[in-house]
């Protein structure tokens, strides 16, 4: 598994990772006191997408997701006093 961020407090995004392509499974999880966690693809590094609904979390959550090759990244957004998030892939 890949991490984006391990008891994440603050808005932000993750580094980035080079997806070479295929299904993968995104994972959320911790106190997010208001916040959302999303991931994001990018053909280039500089544009980003939201991946979709099914990827984008208010709570502790996990879901599928099928992508050519790109960059992934989390976004995390809404962080208030409390928000403690971890994703991975």
């Amino acid at each position: 598994m890949s991490r984006f961020f391990e008891d994440a407090a603050a808005n932000g995004h993750s580094a980035t990772l080079e997806w070479q392509g295929g299904t993968g499974t995104f994972w959320a999880w911790g106190d997010f006191g208001g916040a959302s966690v999303a991931l994001e693809a990018s053909p280039d590094g500089d544009t980003w997408f939201a991946v979709g609904e099914a990827v984008s979390f208010t709570e502790k959550g996990v879901a599928a997701f099928a992508l050519g090759p790109c960059r992934l990244r989390a976004k995390i957004a809404g962080a208030g006093t409390g928000t403690s998030i971890s994703a991975r892939i």
